[in-house]
């Protein structure tokens, strides 16, 4: 009788408890899955929530969290004939669409109704392996490496869709709010596609960060209003990303906004944050929301980093880190990215 593989992996057990980082059989592929070895996978501020239960639709314990996988294929499943062993992939947020709905169809299959999404209702890369969607993980391009890779397939998507929700255009003055792990990310994209990019945030390290990556213009609220410092300056920016998780900055980058300006929201702290009716429609400000990207905008995401060199700051750490990862990220605000390095 064969004995059963195993692996290391960090796991939920319970919300708002430490993961538990033991042995677990290693999983099989499934017809049009993947089994990959997982060589590094970032800790995002959404494993947080899914480790604490946060939002409505809490993940199914107990679970294995990890959405920004980086890995080489070791076994194809009946039916995937477009990825190869050895391949190496990234696995993101999305591990599953329907591709028959409405929102599949239209190009918006990250708000398919059946989606299932890595880490939260399957399995995800706080593993030495994981099985994938055939359909869904996405090929590296030649010279990003794994631990510059990883962030990218969640936080680098997650700001490039973003940014290209505001419709700006090359020359525009963009606003990057908050420079934490998708900000600072969101400074060197935003530079890439030509924008003047003005980086806000209350702590001058990151600020200082932000300007070593290429930002035209800093500002800390703490020390200047930026309403009315950016109003006077340049007359208000064309758009804005706001990545921050205070309910604060989302109101206060419409406030920035020139007239006919655009706000995205990518952060998702607690709470609401106050509107003035009178101001939107007057102004004519939009206000867009945006939740990553599809397989599309990840392939356009990964190549335009290669091609611009765009690199997460990362921080490196082990599985067995994974619980004080997650508390240094409740805790503290450590410019950049954490990284796992599991093989």
């Amino acid at each position: 009788m064969m004995m059963e593989k195993t692996m290391r992996a960090a796991v939920v057990t319970q919300f708002r408890q430490p993961l538990e980082v033991r042995e677990v059989p290693v999983p099989r592929p499934g017809r049009g899955q993947i089994l990959i070895r997982v060589h590094a996978c970032g800790v995002c501020h959404t494993d947080l929530h899914a480790v604490n239960g946060d939002w409505p639709d809490k993940p199914p314990l107990p679970r294995i969290p990890g959405h920004e996988v980086i890995g080489e294929i070791v076994e194809v499943g009946e039916g995937v004939d477009y990825l190869n062993v050895g391949e190496r992939v990234g696995v993101p947020w999305l591990h599953w669409a329907c591709g028959t709905c409405e929102q599949c169809l239209s190009g918006w299959e990250t708000l398919c109704t059946q989606q299932q999404r890595t880490g939260y209702e399957v399995d995800g890369g706080f593993a030495e392996y994981m099985v994938a969607s055939g359909h869904f993980a996405t090929k590296i391009p030649v010279g990003i490496d794994d631990l510059t890779a990883a962030p990218l397939v969640c936080a680098g998507l997650t700001v490039y869709k973003g940014l290209m929700m505001t419709s700006a255009d090359p020359g525009d003055w963009v606003i990057i709010s908050g420079i934490g792990g998708l900000g600072h990310l969101a400074v060197q994209y935003g530079k890439a596609m030509g924008f003047q990019v003005i980086a806000v945030d209350i702590e001058d390290e990151k600020l200082d960060l932000a300007s070593k990556l290429g930002a035209a213009m800093t500002v800390n609220p703490r020390n200047t209003d930026p309403v009315g410092y950016l109003q006077r300056q340049i007359g208000g920016a064309h758009a804005a990303l706001v990545t921050a998780v205070s309910p604060p900055a989302f109101g206060q980058a419409v406030g920035m906004m020139r007239p006919g300006g655009t706000v995205v929201l990518n952060g998702l702290p607690p709470g609401d944050f106050p509107l003035s009716i009178y101001d939107m429609v007057m102004r004519a400000i939009t206000l867009r929301g945006s939740i990553v990207g599809t397989r599309f905008d990840l392939g356009r995401a990964l190549h335009l980093a290669a091609q611009e060199k765009i690199i997460p700051t990362v921080h490196t750490a082990k599985l067995d880190d994974i619980n004080e990862v997650l508390e240094n990220m409740q805790t503290s605000s450590l410019p950049g990215r954490t990284v796992l390095e599991l093989g």
